[in-house]
């Protein structure tokens, strides 16, 4: 694997699923989320339920129930044609304003309350995948649109975040001012048409 900028004085990789079960991990929204018999975390909707066809927001997501400053994060994932998915980072409201309820509100998604990193196999959405959403739009070209697919990142309180898609430096972002410096990790079921699957979700903090 090839890291961003390094190794990481004095920190080592840190698994984030222990391969059997969610423990360590918060469900927001009304996403099925399960690990399945190889460890691989699968994300998709209950058909049976009749959703709003064009829902103003109603997303799930799967949060660490720790929080996390300075990192490296290694995430692999993949999502079928048109799907949606993305990687939150220092998001303080863990996506209580992502989801249909009475907190719902997109201006306060998690992207617009910490950062985060898109993931997108032909949705119509303007940020491709590595993209810092809403910030700075992915270089293309680097995504396997039917396979497995590897996001790096990189989080720095003072040179911001780094994206890597499969090895290459794909985005960038100094960082917002006012934006928190610590938060959790969380991993997006976007809307109810869209199934996602990641696996080899392991992080690397900085120590100061």
């Amino acid at each position: 694997m090839m890291l961003l900028t390094g190794h990481v004085a004095g920190a080592d990789w840190v698994k984030l699923f222990n391969g059997k079960n969610l423990d360590g991990w918060q469900v927001v929204g009304d996403g099925l989320w399960t690990v399945m018999r190889d460890g691989t975390v699968l994300g998709q909707r209950d058909l049976s339920i009749r959703y709003d066809p064009k829902p103003e927001i109603n997303q799930s997501w799967l949060y660490t129930m720790s929080e996390f400053g300075e990192f490296d994060l290694h995430v692999e994932w993949w999502t079928r044609y048109g799907g949606n998915s993305g990687i939150s980072v220092r998001d303080p409201t863990r996506a209580r304003h992502a989801i249909v309820g009475p907190d719902s509100d997109k201006n306060k998604s998690p992207s617009h309350s910490g950062y985060e990193i898109q993931i997108n196999n032909h949705y119509k959405d303007q940020y491709t995948t590595g993209s810092v959403y809403n910030f700075d739009t992915a270089k293309t070209g680097f995504q396997h649109d039917d396979d497995w697919n590897v996001l790096e990142l990189e989080v720095r309180d003072t040179s911001g975040i780094k994206v890597k898609l499969n090895g290459t430096l794909v985005s960038q972002y100094a960082g917002e001012p006012g934006r928190p410096l610590r938060g959790p990790i969380g991993l997006q079921l976007h809307d109810q048409n869209s199934v996602v699957m990641f696996r080899d979700v392991r992080i690397r903090e900085v120590k100061k």
